[in-house]
């Protein structure tokens, strides 16, 4: 096993050499351990769903129990709706035999130690962990295939979320195939990664569907689209907001929808990348087409299903619509199927959801953030509104603070 530590220049806590030893397990399983009496502990932030309890729990540092893993430190997690979800208790789920859940899923981490087969990341590499694992069913294809955000069983498991310990925490050990390296020059904003797969993936699918089309227009990547011109963003989250900047990279005319009323934040960030605002307030969803032209495109990212469902009604002919929201458990809502199901039919329209990432939208997202950051630098900054101590978790997870996205500060 290779055992090197990072650079210290940024301030990096690492363990001496001096205090560490290497030995051979059983099956050829290699540990990384302190010298015997010495244990290290690090703090986490988890929920104890049985007692309700949101806290910083002292626990030891993970070892690594494989040539094929490494050993992280966690520099930054993102904070986002599904962590105060899991907060409040609406789900989460603790690995099995354990009482508490480590929260987080939008990481960037640095690694520290490598195991003997890890092949292509070094210490001081910057990467970012992939969230869901596989489940374990042979006949699951999709899993199988390593795309188990695909997966039909859904007995995957998510790190921070579902049977997984995540990475709000200071020290990881994670396996090489679920890690992607990013350039030194997005240490700022790389915890932006994983959000932005949404967006990726969501593109992905969205080529392949409009290849249906029987004529085409080129694409700047290279590939022939279909048909594709005015997408609408529903949402000014920082899922929205990189969704935007997605397909405003990808020339698409560009229109967010959001119940803030300009001016604000959002709206400048929007305007700043090319894009239009639009607010609810001043415009009804039925009523969105005659205000911008044909939508081709519907990219939600709301999780609102009233507004999503409404929004439905405007979409033009050929077009597709992204649900990438999920609602909480609120009352049932009014929705005229019968219009939907005919505008679906007369329409040539397409409805999908999309979930998780597979490793080419991990891909696309580092290379589009690379792109983000040279095109609009300031507002890929904006994005991220402030960065904070571990100390200041709970105000962050139970409370709402303003702005865009808020991120936990594990380490400089």
């Amino acid at each position: 096993m290779r055992i090197a530590s990072s650079d210290a220049g940024a301030g990096a806590a690492v363990t001496p050499p001096s205090r560490v030893a290497i030995r051979l397990g059983h099956a050829g399983q290699c540990f990384l351990r302190t010298r015997p009496g010495i244990e290290r502990r690090m703090k986490s932030v988890a929920v104890f769903p049985r007692t309700r309890e949101l806290r910083i729990i002292n626990e030891p540092e993970p070892v690594i129990q494989s040539p094929t893993q490494l050993l992280l430190r966690i520099l930054d997690v993102g904070i986002c709706g599904t962590d105060r979800e899991i907060c409040a208790f609406e789900y989460g789920t603790p690995p099995q035999g354990a009482a508490h859940l480590v929260i987080g899923h939008e990481s960037l981490a640095e690694v520290v130690a490598a195991g003997d087969a890890v092949e292509t990341l070094r210490a001081g590499d910057l990467v970012i962990p992939m969230v869901r694992r596989p489940c374990t069913h042979d006949h699951c294809a999709a899993c199988r295939a390593g795309r188990q955000d695909f997966c039909s069983t859904g007995d995957f498991r998510e790190r921070g979320i579902k049977e997984a310990h995540g990475f709000m925490t200071e020290m990881v050990v994670e396996e090489e195939r679920y890690l992607h390296r990013i350039p030194r020059t997005l240490r700022d904003v790389g915890v932006l990664v994983e959000p932005l797969t949404i967006a990726q993936k969501a593109l992905i699918q969205l080529w392949d569907i409009q290849e249906r089309l029987p004529w085409t227009c080129p694409h700047r990547s290279g590939r022939r689209h279909g048909h594709c011109r005015r997408a609408v963003v529903l949402g000014a989250g920082p899922v929205g907001l990189l969704g935007a900047m997605a397909l405003r990279a990808n020339d698409f005319e560009t229109i967010v929808y959001s119940r803030d009323r300009a001016p604000h934040p959002k709206e400048e960030l929007t305007r700043a990348i090319g894009a239009s605002y639009v607010c609810s307030e001043d415009v009804a969803p039925a009523d969105l087409a005659a205000h911008v032209g044909d939508i081709d495109v519907v990219y939600e990212a709301a999780g609102a299903s009233a507004i999503a469902f409404e929004m439905m009604h405007a979409l033009g002919a050929n077009s597709v619509f992204v649900f990438t929201g999920v609602p909480g458990r609120r009352g049932p809502v009014q929705v005229d199927t019968d219009a939907l199901m005919r505008n679906l039919v007369l329409r040539n329209q397409v409805v999908f959801g999309t979930v998780n990432a597979g490793h080419d939208a991990f891909e696309a997202a580092v290379r589009e953030l690379e792109g983000f950051v040279a095109r609009w630098p300031q507002a890929v900054s904006s994005l991220i509104s402030a960065s904070h101590p571990l100390e200041n978790h709970r105000e962050l997870l139970l409370g709402r603070p303003g702005g865009i996205k808020h991120v936990l500060r594990m380490a400089a």
